[in-house]
């Protein structure tokens, strides 16, 4: 039986954060991928900006049937229904539409819009978003965050694009449910990578 979406959404932000692979081949984006799981995170989205990103998700959630695979930059209906298709446990998108939601729901997978505002956070709501990919948040801060969230507090905020190793931790302290992160947790290969996740899955333990 496939789990809930709930208990995909737990499962995706329950470290905390969960890495992002963006690649220019879908090999690339598998090693990738492969190096955030091994290094210790349950959870990596693939951007389909990646070409034939959809090979990346289907290999890895093949060849890694117990992690959670998802994927990024979801635009519209039919790429949510394509990832799905592919293997793909929870989808993200960098704006709100509706029909990705929808699309995801209709087939038990949870999606995190983007949103930048507190009126994006409630219209996402609304539509029945799992949790809000809280995007670009280097335009934002973790202070920002935590007024929004004293005004929101149902609100399920996942800071993405330029979250770094030293912020994250402010982030989840502010009330994030968890932080999505790419080069910031990917470059360096696949040693670098657990280094880099092992502190920073501490400290954001420590943060919450």
């Amino acid at each position: 039986m496939s789990p809930y979406r709930w208990e995909t959404v737990q499962a995706v932000t329950a470290q905390r954060a969960f890495g992002i692979v963006r690649s220019s081949t879908p090999e690339d984006a598998v090693s990738a991928g492969e190096a955030v799981l091994d290094a210790g995170l349950h959870a990596v989205e693939v951007a389909l900006t990646t070409p034939r990103a959809l090979t990346a998700v289907e290999r890895l959630a093949e060849s890694r049937p117990g992690a959670l695979i998802g994927a990024g930059t979801v635009l519209d209906g039919a790429a949510a229904r394509a990832a799905v298709a592919a293997g793909a446990r929870f989808l993200v998108s960098p704006d709100l539409d509706p029909e990705v939601i929808h699309t995801g729901h209709r087939h038990g997978v949870p999606v995190f819009p983007g949103v930048a505002t507190p009126t994006e956070m409630v219209r996402a709501l609304e539509h029945g978003a799992d949790a809000l990919k809280l995007f670009p948040a280097s335009a934002l801060s973790p202070s920002w965050l935590g007024d929004v969230c004293a005004a929101l507090p149902q609100a399920p905020l996942i800071p993405t694009g330029g979250v770094t190793l030293d912020n994250a931790p402010e982030w989840i302290a502010a009330g994030a449910v968890a932080c999505g992160m790419g080069s910031a947790l990917t470059s360096g290969g696949a040693t670098e990578a657990g280094e880099r996740i092992t502190a920073l899955l501490k400290r954001l333990a420590d943060a919450r």
